[in-house]
């Protein structure tokens, strides 16, 4: 066994660049078969009473997932597990990894038995519109029944990945939702070809969740295997490790998931009105594309990559790669956000607009989509700049930015929701991203963790001009292709009209980029080629 010295950057498998491009490919790859699923949902539950059903019980695990192991365990795992691969070696790592995992479980298994045992106690505080409709509350904690035990899978899979990603191995953790994607949709395939009962479809579409949750864990175990890396669970025990661990894991909750948590305060609030969780929904899966092809691939290379630096020693590279993870991003982000802001109507109808999918649904969903859009470079800024804190073992003072977010998202929904219903819950949620990323940028700065330099603010400003130009360029072509755009053209046409706003779209940008100075392609090219 080969050990690891102080001040040593353990192998990372590939520079900063190279690695989020990895994980960005595979992230896109889900996001596309997500697609393929939810129009599958789209189509046979549509925006009804099981449709909303359904997506609330599919939200309540997926948020606990969030919380227990992405948000809470990676954010604190990730550091403390590179601090003892850098100055203890493999072995002990390995040891440290069980001791922590052993916890998860046993957290997890506790909550999922008590959650199950009082479920139609526990879900009516999240989803108080559905207690006066008692045949759709019913449903919902059934689904939910069904749908929680994918917490458990989903809390030890991100345990796994947490460890590939320290190792610096990418690939199987970010394949995982695909899997997921590819075993929900073939579950879903029945059910396009005949005619079910909806809270039959519903049932059927949750067993296929925790199908999908166990081919995920599988897949993510076999590479810890093949990595040599498998902790053995034991008796949890309470030592000063774990103690340091969950002194960090506990704040995380809220701050590795506050963009979660918002989203769900907006699914209870729109609980009170028929259909608005659905359009939520549906928003909030085509504003994550870019979100998790940018913000979760930067987080997750971008952790522990500053991690590895500054429990080596190794600040400046620390700094440099902070800044390439920024605007790697800004460069992503901010174009896609304008896309979707010129483009959701189109966007919308040819993804969903058909069977129970309506074209009031679409323009519903699409005005969500536009205000949702709005918020994307916060939440991407947030991935970016949560693991400056992070990888400095500092939780306390996202979780404070964390709640301040929470707070000004709950009050702003709640005034916005009489007058504006679903689009109102999209505007707070990205006011309380923007504050959220703005506090985490001035506070890290004051520290001292960073600054960026004037060609990088001049970088960043010629990014949104290219943006901006690009956005009314779509706009405008849209207009001529809206007879092949509308759900009335043989799809394949709308695909295609799409497809070809969506390419001139990355060409024009990606030109102003190069013409501008702010990202010469040729240099991107370099980036994304380097091994190290």
């Amino acid at each position: 066994m080969v050990e690891r010295t102080p001040g040593k950057s353990p192998a990372p498998g590939g520079s900063l660049y190279r690695n989020f491009l990895n994980v960005g490919v595979l992230t896109l790859g889900s996001r596309i078969l997500g697609f393929v699923r939810d129009a599958l949902v789209a189509a046979v539950l549509g925006t009804g009473p099981a449709a909303d059903a359904y997506l609330a019980a599919f939200r309540f695990p997926n948020l606990f997932r969030r919380l227990f192991a992405e948000g809470a365990f990676n954010t604190a795992f990730i550091p403390l597990f590179a601090k003892a691969l850098e100055q203890e070696g493999r072995d002990e790592a390995r040891l440290w990894a069980a001791r922590i995992m052993s916890w998860l479980v046993a957290v997890v298994f506790v909550v999922t038995v008590l959650v199950e045992i009082f479920m139609p106690w526990v879900l009516a505080p999240f989803v108080p519109g559905f207690l006066n409709d008692p045949a759709k509350y019913d449903l919902t904690v059934l689904l939910t029944r069904i749908c929680f035990p994918y917490l458990m899978c989903m809390s030890l899979m991100a345990a796994y990945a947490a460890i590939l990603n320290g190792l610096g191995h990418f690939k199987a953790a970010a394949f995982a939702p695909i899997l997921l994607n590819i075993v929900m949709i073939a579950f879903m395939l029945p059910l396009v070809l005949s005619a079910y009962d909806q809270a039959g479809v519903a049932i059927w579409l949750a067993i296929g969740t925790i199908a999908g949750g166990i081919a995920q864990l599988a897949l993510v175990y076999a590479a810890v295997r093949r990595a040599g890396f498998v902790p053995k669970l034991q008796w949890p025990r309470l030592d000063a490790d774990v103690k340091r661990f969950w002194v960090l894991a506990v704040p995380a909750v809220i701050a590795g998931g506050i963009t979660q948590i918002n989203i769900f305060v907006g699914t209870i609030i729109a609980s009170a009105a028929d259909s608005a969780i659905a359009y939520l929904y549906y928003a909030d899966r085509l504003y994550q594309l870019p979100l998790g092809i940018i913000g979760i691939a930067v987080g997750t290379v971008l952790l522990p990559e500053l991690s590895r630096h500054l429990k080596g020693g190794r600040d400046k590279e620390a700094d440099a790669s902070q800044n390439q993870a920024l605007l790697i991003s800004m460069l992503l982000s901010v174009p896609a956000a304008t896309a979707l802001i010129a483009l959701a109507t189109p966007i919308v109808s040819v993804l969903f607009e058909r069977g129970a999918f309506s074209a009031a649904d679409t323009l519903q969903t699409a005005q969500t989509v536009v205000w949702f859009a709005a918020g994307l470079p916060a939440y991407v800024l947030i991935r970016v700049l949560q693991p400056g804190f992070f990888a400095r073992e500092d939780t306390r003072t996202p979780t404070i930015f964390a709640a301040i977010s929470l707070t000004a998202n709950v009050a702003l929904s709640l005034a916005l929701f009489p007058s504006f219903a679903h689009v109102g819950i999209a505007i707070a949620t990205s006011f309380a991203a923007w504050a959220n990323a703005v506090l985490l940028a001035i506070w890290l700065a004051r520290r001292g963790h960073f600054t960026l330099p004037a060609a990088d603010w001049r970088r960043h400003g010629l990014i949104i001009l290219a943006a901006l130009l690009m956005g009314g360029a779509l706009w405008g072509l849209s207009l001529p292709l809206a007879p092949w755009l509308a759900s009335s053209a043989p799809l394949l046409f709308q695909i295609l009209a799409l497809g070809a706003l969506v390419v001139t779209g990355l060409g024009l940008y990606f030109a102003l980029v190069h013409l501008t100075g702010a990202q010469p392609l040729g240099q991107l090219v370099r980036r994304l080629r380097r091994n190290g």
